[in-house]
């Protein structure tokens, strides 16, 4: 029997069996089934989850007692509901069809709105003769924590109880922590039959004749139940919906596919974002991850940087409110630290699990320091620089002191098997790194990639502290920055493998493996420009690039899986952050291969939605990507890459600082003859663009400018 490792996510069937539909709003998001139920299939991840616990487990829409026929299931382009279109089945009794099937139309719109869930149905009768019909709703909410439906045992629960009233049902739980978690559900009209776990309904229709039934499931049960709620909260939600993305630049390109990519994209990050006290903070993933994460958060703002600035403001501020301040090894905290995730379910809260303010990652404290530059260079924004400042010199410190405690110049974690995560880059798993010989690393672990990050962090502090007015700091942070950038080749270049180490461990020995670690070193800018070309092409070799994008880990190393999470899957988002990297050293034609690659594996995803990874086999004539079983679907970092690949061929670049838009010798794919960009702002200006391929280059021409920004084209 084999342990699984701490908070191993278990798959015993895949997700993408069912191809879940996904609701999200603020705190609180749904995975439903095609059907728009909730747990028709047991040991699902299905369910209507708020604040990491699952208020909801099972509603499951009956008619007669049998499940209705699915006609089609149709999420809004912008994700603020789900349209489910059924229609009744054959029903027999003693080998005869007393109801044929297709007689009762009955259409489902669902949405999220305020820690609720509201549902409508709507019944017609196309028959020409009468029927009588009864349908019911099962139900039940197991307030399961997140954390138990990832896999996670519990030898204890909290408490349950329900309360029936005429048109209502209220399930109380009070956990382990004594804090009460409820959920309402409040039914219009009455139901004929309400029972713990069943509500039922009957119609007597005249053909033709229509009826309706209202659904209500509230997880906060402090708000007050109004009549109409589902138009009320149906106008609300698309309003404040419309607000959020009212200020952000629009793209369309001439390939129709394409533009459905872009808007998927575009409306599950603006689906993932929450407003928090500090502002919009983009959620990492759903089901696991839809929460703050560091990391993810930080990565999806410097996608979405030239569309978007507010969401990297609002990343920045909210990961200053958290940062550490103390030491708490149980939370892997220490000041200056930048918070990896956050949790509100009981598990956390009762210390079950150390994610409530936890902080094991290395990478996200240099990553703040790197997007407050690049925000600061995209906005020019000086007043939310000096508010951040004290922050950024508090990570600036946790780099030097906690995060290099044996003052090599390297930043580097210990892996250890404890409460928190073992690893902590951004290959989180247990087994992903390792040596070439495939024997996991113990010890210290420097990891390539978070070099890379601190480099850019510095020399991002330097000219902030230089627009501040702190000329020496600036310097002393450029001379590290140099330092660290001389240090670095000389430990972790593989000349015989043409590729940066994976990480070194903790006698200092490169783990000598191909992976695409290595390409976050060109988009940091670590990378000597000598070697990135050299990089380039190993990381597009046929060890590692599969054909639709560069695998995690080469084909060729003793711990390559195709099929795994870290150890050879594709992940978008490590591809485009490459595929910027490319763009950065000049190398255009490879990021135009990247962004090709990974157009065609997300042409044949569900919905046009880029997942979190998948599986890192070699790309096979006329036939889809391999899918991969327990992805999150939608993926904060993985709908930002589309945006990341464009701007990486166009190499955009906007600077307030200089009152600019740059065009750096900017591509187009084949498949793409022009792109249309509108309000873009940069500063107090605003631009439409229309970028166009012809034989052998791309013009980019202005088509409206408001403001003094100047828009340069660099061949």
């Amino acid at each position: 029997a084999i342990e699984p490792p701490q908070f191993y996510i278990p798959a015993t069937a895949s997700t993408l069996e069912r191809r879940p539909r996904t609701l999200k709003h603020g705190n609180t998001f749904a995975v439903l089934d095609h059907y728009g139920d909730i747990g028709a299939v047991e040991h699902s991840p299905e369910g209507l989850f708020h604040e990491d616990t699952r208020h909801l487990s099972r509603f499951e829409l009956m008619f007669e007692g049998h499940r209705l026929m699915l006609l089609s299931s149709t999420m809004r382009d912008d994700n603020a509901s789900l349209t489910v279109d059924l229609a009744n089945p054959d029903l027999y009794r003693d080998g005869h069809i007393v109801f044929p099937r297709e007689k009762l139309h009955i259409i489902r719109t669902k949405f999220l709105w305020q820690a609720g869930c509201y549902e409508r149905l709507g019944i017609r009768n196309f028959d020409d003769v009468r029927h009588r019909v009864r349908l019911s709703v099962n139900f039940a909410a197991d307030f399961a924590d997140l954390f138990e439906v990832r896999g996670e045992k519990r030898t204890r629960r909290g408490t349950a109880r329900i309360e029936l009233a005429d048109d209502t049902v209220t399930i109380r739980y009070r956990g382990l922590d004594q804090r009460e978690r409820i959920t309402r559900l409040s039914f219009s009209p009455k139901p004929r039959w309400l029972e713990n776990n069943k509500a039922s309904f009957e119609f007597d229709l005249e053909p033709g004749a229509r009826e309706q039934v209202f659904v209500t499931v509230h997880c906060d049960a402090t708000r007050p139940v109004r009549r109409g709620e589902f138009f009320v909260g149906m106008r609300e939600a698309r309003h404040a919906q419309r607000d959020g993305s009212k200020n952000f630049a629009l793209v369309e390109t001439s390939n129709d596919i394409l533009n459905l990519i872009l808007c998927r994209s575009i409306s599950d990050l603006y689906m993932l974002i929450t407003d928090t006290p500090q502002g919009p903070y983009p959620y990492a993933g759903i089901p696991w991850f839809s929460t703050a994460f560091g990391r993810d958060g930080i990565i999806t703002a410097l996608q979405l940087l030239w569309l978007d600035p507010r969401v990297a403001k609002g990343v920045l501020k909210y990961l200053a409110a958290t940062q550490a301040k103390t030491e708490d090894p149980a939370a892997a905290a220490q000041p200056g630290k930048i918070l990896h995730e956050t949790r509100q379910g009981e598990m956390a809260r009762l210390g079950e699990v150390p994610f409530r303010q936890y902080y094991g990652t290395v990478d996200a404290t240099p990553l703040f320091v790197l997007l407050a530059g690049r925000y600061f260079e995209r906005t020019n924004d000086r007043d939310t620089m000096w508010e951040l400042w004290p922050h950024i010199e508090a990570a600036l410190l946790w780099i030097d002191t906690y995060g290099d405690p044996d003052d090599d110049g390297f930043v580097e974690y210990f892996a250890e098997d404890g409460k928190g995560l073992r690893n902590q880059g951004w290959k989180d798993s247990a087994d992903s790194v390792m040596h070439e010989d495939g024997k996991l690393v113990e010890g210290s672990v420097a990891l390539c990639e978070v070099q890379a990050y601190v480099y850019a962090a510095k020399r991002h502090a330097a000219k902030i502290a230089r627009a501040l007015g702190k000329t020496t700091l600036a310097e002393q942070l450029d001379h590290q920055a140099d330092r660290l950038r001389f240090n670095f080749e000389d430990a972790f270049w593989c000349e015989d493998l043409g590729i940066y180490a994976l990480a070194l461990d903790g006698d200092k020995r490169p783990c000598r493996v191909r992976s695409s670690n290595a390409g976050h070193a060109l988009f940091a800018g670590i990378a000597s420009p000598e070697r990135a070309a050299r990089l380039a092409e190993t990381l597009l070799s046929r060890d590692l690039y599969s054909g639709w994008g560069i695998r995690t880990l080469g084909a060729s190393e003793k711990r390559y899986n195709p099929m795994s999470y870290h150890n050879g899957s594709v992940w978008p988002h490590d591809n485009a952050l490459i595929a910027l990297g490319f763009a950065r050293y000049g190398l255009k034609a490879e990021a135009l291969k990247l962004f090709t690659g990974m157009f065609g594996a997300i042409q044949y995803m569900d919905l046009s939605r880029p997942p979190e990874l998948f599986c890192g086999f070699n790309r096979r004539y006329a036939k889809a990507p391999t899918l991969y079983p327990v992805a999150c679907s939608p993926q904060a970092w993985a709908a930002g890459a589309p945006l990341a690949f464009l701007e990486a061929c166009l190499g955009l670049h906007c600077d307030a600082m200089r009152d600019e838009v740059r065009f750096d010798h900017p591509v187009l794919p084949d498949f793409v003859g022009q792109v249309r960009i509108q309000r873009l702002r940069v500063d107090n200006s605003q631009v439409d663009l229309l970028a166009q391929r012809h034989a052998g280059d791309v013009a980019v021409n202005v088509l409206n400018r408001q403001g003094s920004a100047r828009v340069i084209t660099e061949t």
